[in-house]
């Protein structure tokens, strides 16, 4: 088959193929996949439920840009919680998912040769979405003693061809949360250098030792060069809704809608009416599931120290996701999390997916419930005892 060359290249996310490797392997428990354990609030699927019953457009296509009350309770969600105006009818998009917001956003803006850069380690599928837009990522090594991020760096790897950033924060796959100062910095340099800024807020309400990340739309004189994306997934245990949403001033929004429509014409409607459901009812749920996430961080930070010797690592302040450095083998992160699945029995993914910085590393979630990261580290430790027992000390 003749494939063109913009799919040839790319492949299917490694934090994706780690479970489909797993599923060949009976009885896996996950550290891997960023899927929350919990369920969707009650009240979101009985409003679901409800519009199914009494309207009769609930299975429907929505308009293009999604429902229109949609959009106005993620204005009053930006202005409100983000300091960030933005018009619902003509400067917000609801997409499928978050990835769908990204990917319009590289379509939209990359062209053939044009440079993007990207933290390393990064969120691996946004380097396959920019091969798809013909554009080359360019790594810009985060610090390692605190995965914080280095702004003079990052001047440096901007070229005559260079389009935009990209930020995101919480970060996935480190779980560092990103200072005030460091947006700020990051925001005056793509103003001097007129560049784009893509924010990934996925994790916006994930953050355990201080406040909500600043956004950098809400800085002055920023608003017209950010496309800032968020999600339903992860904030209210939806994601297989594939619901979120994309904010944008006017004349870049007109150009992503062109690809949204191109692509998916609409986000599903039954999952636009959950994600209004979320948005606009009790928040109590998305707090109760940041104290559950925190404890869960204490419990892999434990456990982690248990196989002290084995592995380091930084402990995350958003998202739940950590980079933990193996000491026990020189093995390339692909290979040992392969055996991981094969022998132990349990899922990570490869920290060298992530980039170059992310290699001698395994991303591990602590998305899952308490009993399922026991059960984890359990056969962890049981395997580190069975080939590398001097690494435990």
């Amino acid at each position: 088959m003749r494939i063109s060359h913009r799919v040839n290249q790319i492949k299917v996310s490694t934090i994706k193929r780690m479970p489909l490797l797993a599923a060949e392997v009976e009885g896996c428990v996950s550290l891997g996949q960023g899927i929350p354990s919990f369920t969707t609030p009650s009240h979101v699927v009985d409003a679901v439920c409800q519009a199914f019953r009494e309207e009769s457009w609930a299975g429907k296509y929505s308009l293009q840009p999604g429902l229109p009350e949609l959009r106005q309770a993620v204005a009053k969600f930006l202005r409100n919680e983000k300091a960030m105006d933005f018009d619902p009818i003509t400067e917000v998009g609801i997409t499928a998912g978050a990835m769908e917001a990204l990917l319009a956003a590289f379509l939209t803006l990359v062209e053939r040769g044009d440079e993007v850069i990207v933290t390393d380690p990064t969120y691996e599928p946004y380097l396959e979405q920019i091969l798809l837009a013909e554009g080359v990522s360019v790594f810009v090594p985060l610090d390692r003693a605190d995965w914080g991020l280095n702004v003079e760096l990052v001047e440096a790897a901007i070229t005559d061809r260079t389009k935009a950033i990209v930020l995101c924060n919480p970060a996935n796959p480190t779980g560092r949360v990103f200072s005030d100062d460091e947006v700020r910095a990051l925001v005056r340099l793509a103003l001097e250098r007129d560049l784009y800024l893509i924010s990934d807020e996925t994790y916006e309400h994930l953050v355990y030792d201080g406040p909500a990340p600043l956004s950098p739309a809400a800085i002055d004189g920023m608003r017209e060069r950010v496309i800032s994306v968020f999600s339903f997934s992860k904030k209210y245990a939806m994601t297989g809704w594939r619901v979120g949403f994309v904010a944008a001033p006017d004349r870049i929004m007109a150009e992503l809608m062109k690809v949204h429509d191109a692509a998916v014409i609409c986000a599903p409607t039954p999952s636009q009416l959950a994600a209004l459901a979320a948005l606009s009812g009790p928040q109590g749920v998305v707090d109760e599931m940041r104290r559950a996430l925190a404890d869960r961080r204490e419990l892999i930070c434990s456990r982690l120290d248990r196989l002290d010797g084995a592995f380091s690592y930084i402990k995350p302040q958003g998202a739940y996701y950590l980079m933990a450095r193996y000491h026990f083998t020189e093995e390339p992160s692909w290979e040992l999390a392969v055996r991981l699945i094969n022998e132990a029995r349990v899922i990570t993914v490869p920290g060298g997916s992530f980039g170059p910085s992310g290699e001698g590393h395994l991303r591990l979630s602590f998305g899952g419930n308490e009993a399922e990261l026991n059960e984890a580290f359990d056969r962890l430790e049981r395997w580190l005892g069975d080939n590398f027992p001097k690494s435990i000390r």
